[in-house]
């Protein structure tokens, strides 16, 4: 809560205009390209990170596929997440959050802009309804986001079991897999700290359908996160 004060007040002159865009966008969204909507986001969240003095470190952004439609699997550490990848990514992508954060303020409108969807780990049929649309989309020109573990790590960089499940999706549409190490975006705001932090993101090699296809869901879960694992020990200390 203190960062995001923080970021507020370091952009306040421009934070009434930046709501009522975000908001207006949101309601609209649908009217303007994926490239305007990607333009706003990314604008604001570099000016909300510097304010709230968050740095963003990238690593190979090569990595990330021009041509063809993909899904992020990052590790998933905080809130800040989404943000951390948006300043970051060059390319446009939606994101499959958990039901119980849809309707936090600022999380909401962003969601919204992205064509984000929600999804009800309780609810099977719901869950699955997700997976499919996802699957559709990506083979229909949008790119997505979903963390394969579910639900925050709260243990540093430490990662959680990644579930098979959340590889349904990419299965489906038969897209690259394209995972993603994130390191310290627990910090800014799962840690009630305002010190200066620097976030990491590292794009890994992208997995073509072809290299997967023949794997289960869960096997490509335990491939996904190795890699990551080993992306972080080796950025650790850099």
């Amino acid at each position: 809560m203190k960062r995001i004060i923080l970021m507020v007040l370091y952009n306040l002159v421009f934070v009434p205009y930046w709501w009522w865009q975000l908001c207006h966008y949101a309601r609209k969204g649908e009217a303007y390209s994926q490239e305007k909507r990607w333009a706003l986001l990314q604008k604001i969240t570099r000016h909300a990170n510097r304010g709230g003095r968050v740095r963003i470190e990238c690593y190979h952004t090569e990595n990330i596929p021009e041509r063809e439609n993909f899904i992020f699997y990052p590790n998933h550490q905080g809130m800040f997440d989404v943000l951390a990848m948006i300043e970051s990514c060059p390319r446009f992508f939606s994101v499959v959050n958990k039901k119980e954060v849809r309707d936090i303020p600022l999380l909401k409108q962003v969601f919204r802009i992205m064509g984000a969807y929600s999804i009800d780990r309780e609810d099977i049929r719901q869950s699955l309804e997700v997976i499919n649309q996802v699957a559709r989309d990506v083979k229909n020109g949008k790119n997505f986001l979903i963390f394969a573990e579910g639900t925050r790590s709260r243990q540093g960089n430490r990662l959680q079991e990644f579930k098979g499940g959340s590889f349904k999706s990419a299965y489906k549409a038969r897209c690259p897999i394209v995972p993603v190490a994130l390191m310290n975006a627990y910090i800014p705001f799962d840690k009630n700290t305002i010190e200066k932090v620097t976030v990491k993101v590292i794009y890994l090699p992208p997995i073509p359908y072809e290299e997967y296809k023949d794997m289960k869901t869960v096997e490509i879960a335990e491939e996904v996160k190795r890699r990551i694992e080993t992306a972080i020990a080796e950025h650790t200390d850099r």
